[in-house]
């Protein structure tokens, strides 16, 4: 098919976790994003989505062509927000936003892998949660303090980062927002839970 924003292997860059097995796993999530044939369904308008402007004026220094290709089409995307407020995320509910393309009930149908875009607005803080799909992320704009496991690393644009079914893992936007396209493959209708016992990254 062909991608409005392209595929995840469009952006490349350093796997800081999971080395040659993230590696692997991007691979096997752009076979299967490459095999959606079927076309688009219709959906219901996006949210409004703060800090997309900002994003798209990083990325267009971190990642110029895939901001090119996502300037005319940003703020047309089904972007989401479904988490409620908590007490150690202030802002989770508004600043938190997802554009899913490719997935069970995205634009593209697919019920073996997810595609994506993830926004996060400075200072964000997004709790320890789990999935039992295998997901990849792939860092456009934003340093972020990322913790997978119990450890916990600064990432930069460019960065891919991998999260093995059922591995807690939590993100902290930097000073910029952050943006990320990701992929999930395996079980992707099983939702995210919280992990409360998980590290929580302070800075």
């Amino acid at each position: 098919m062909a991608h409005r924003v392209g595929s995840p292997g469009a952006a490349t860059g350093r796997s800081v976790s999971g080395g040659d097995a993230a590696s692997a796993e991007l691979a096997h999530a752009t076979a299967l994003i490459d095999a959606v044939e079927r076309a688009p369904e219709p959906q219901r308008p996006g949210e409004p989505v703060d800090a997309l402007e900002t994003a798209l004026a990083l990325a267009e220094r971190t990642a110029p062509d895939l901001a090119e290709s996502l300037r005319p089409v940003a703020a047309d995307l089904p972007w989401r927000s479904g988490y409620a407020a908590r007490p150690d995320a202030p802002g989770l509910e508004r600043g938190l936003k997802w554009a899913e393309l490719i997935g069970p009930v995205a634009p593209w149908r697919s019920d073996s892998v997810c595609l994506g875009l993830l926004l996060l607005a400075p200072g964000l803080f997004y709790p320890p949660h789990r999935h039992r799909a295998v997901e990849v992320y792939t860092l456009l704009v934003g340093e972020t303090t990322w913790t997978v496991g119990s450890a916990t690393r600064r990432l930069r644009p460019g960065d891919i980062v991998l999260h093995r079914s059922g591995e807690a893992h939590a993100m902290r936007a930097g000073a910029d927002p952050l943006l990320a396209i990701y992929t999930w493959t395996g079980d992707v209708e099983t939702a995210s839970t919280w992990c409360e016992d998980a590290t929580n990254p302070k800075d």
